[in-house]
């Protein structure tokens, strides 16, 4: 059986130094918004480039904060419209909507799965303030046309970089640091992930950053004193001891996602599948890599009796959700094909030569 990601085995390489940490952390008797959240935040923005970290207790609180961080501001209100990739995690759209705003499905460009400039143009009204990126399957969208576009129409923008920790621009600047904010996941599948939930965003906006970093911990800076209506979004000492940990390895980790996916894109030659758009630099991390095929159960079925897992990502699209049935009536043919034939195969910094091999040997007999 060749495992879709082997968490197990990425996360053993730590073993010695995620117990010392953890031993410390207890021995320190200081667990939530202590000393291990402020070193992690610290060197996370630095990994980023940014101002400024704020951890907090997952990737969709990452993107909610940021939203009503906006409005508390002043620089979004209630019923503001958002645009958004059609073809993203329903966390996304969630986010959105949950934060009282209103999300408009734009279609992506077929060619990276991303959404673009020109299709973000077709959208954008007068009650559009925003626009929130998504850097699907670890891929950067092309930030320099969006956000040259965003600068005209006077919108904000926002990076769902969820899945694309480390992705770097052909300018050096990472994933996170290539808009007003960035939310991220660490999700133990992410390319940077937790022992659980967590998440952060980033910015280099200073009025933003104490927004969030008040909104996260019940609307206070300090203790019983709470000046707006917050939550109890904090990332805990725990999951940032451990991220703090494997953060050194990301680059390297990233570097061997790479490998993979170029060992894919040059020796998988099958005309029922078609692989997915990559240019060779740094922009891509590889969080999934994702074939596209006509007939995906027949596909499938073919991995499972070769003991090959796979995931879907994703089987349904946000607006064919009954969450979000309100949007069902929506024609996005785009979208709606590739969520009807893209599937995941395996993807991990710790898959050995031998069974890249194996998934292209096989997929070639397909």
């Amino acid at each position: 059986m060749i495992k879709f990601l082997d968490l197990k085995k990425i996360n053993e390489r730590f073993d010695k130094a995620f117990q010392e940490r953890f031993k410390q952390l207890l021995n320190s008797g200081q667990y939530i918004l202590g000393n291990e959240l402020n070193t992690f935040e610290n060197d996370y923005a630095k990994y980023c480039g940014t101002d400024y970290c704020l951890g907090v207790s997952n990737g969709l609180d990452a993107l909610i904060l940021i939203f009503r961080a906006y409005i508390k501001l002043g620089i979004l209100k209630i019923g503001d419209e958002v645009l958004v990739p059609a073809n993203t995690y329903i966390a996304s759209i969630l986010a959105v909507v949950h934060a009282g705003l209103k999300p408009v499905f734009v279609e992506p460009d077929e060619k990276t799965f991303n959404i673009s400039a020109k299709e973000l143009n077709k959208h954008i009204s007068k009650n559009t303030k925003a626009i929130l990126v998504v850097h699907l399957y670890g891929q950067l969208a092309e930030m320099d046309e969006i956000n040259l576009l965003a600068k005209k129409q006077n919108l904000l923008v926002i990076e769902d970089a969820a899945q694309a920790h480390g992705a770097i621009n052909s300018k050096g600047n990472r994933a996170g640091n290539l808009a007003d904010a960035g939310a991220f996941s660490f999700y133990p599948s992410k390319n940077l992930g937790a022992l659980g939930d967590a998440g952060a965003v980033t910015t280099n906006d200073v009025q933003l950053a104490e927004t969030i970093k008040e909104l996260r911990n019940y609307g206070s800076t300090e203790k019983y004193v709470h000046t707006s209506l917050g939550f109890n979004n904090r990332l805990d000492d725990i999951q940032a001891a451990m991220l703090s940990v494997k953060l050194p390895s990301l680059d390297n980790d990233n570097s061997r996602r790479r490998e993979v996916a170029k060992k894919y894109l040059s020796e998988i030659k099958n005309s029922k599948i078609q692989l997915p758009f990559y240019d060779l630099s740094k922009n891509h991390v590889f969080h999934v890599f994702v074939v596209r095929v006509e007939d995906r159960d027949a596909f499938v079925s073919f991995l499972e009796k070769n003991d090959v897992q796979y995931l879907i990502h994703y089987s349904k699209p946000a607006h064919r959700q009954l969450a979000l049935a309100e949007y069902s009536n929506l024609k996005l043919p785009v979208t709606d094909a590739i969520h009807e034939q893209v599937v995941s195969i395996p993807m991990s910094p710790v898959m050995t030569d031998a069974e890249v091999s194996q998934i292209v040997n096989l997929l070639n007999s397909y």
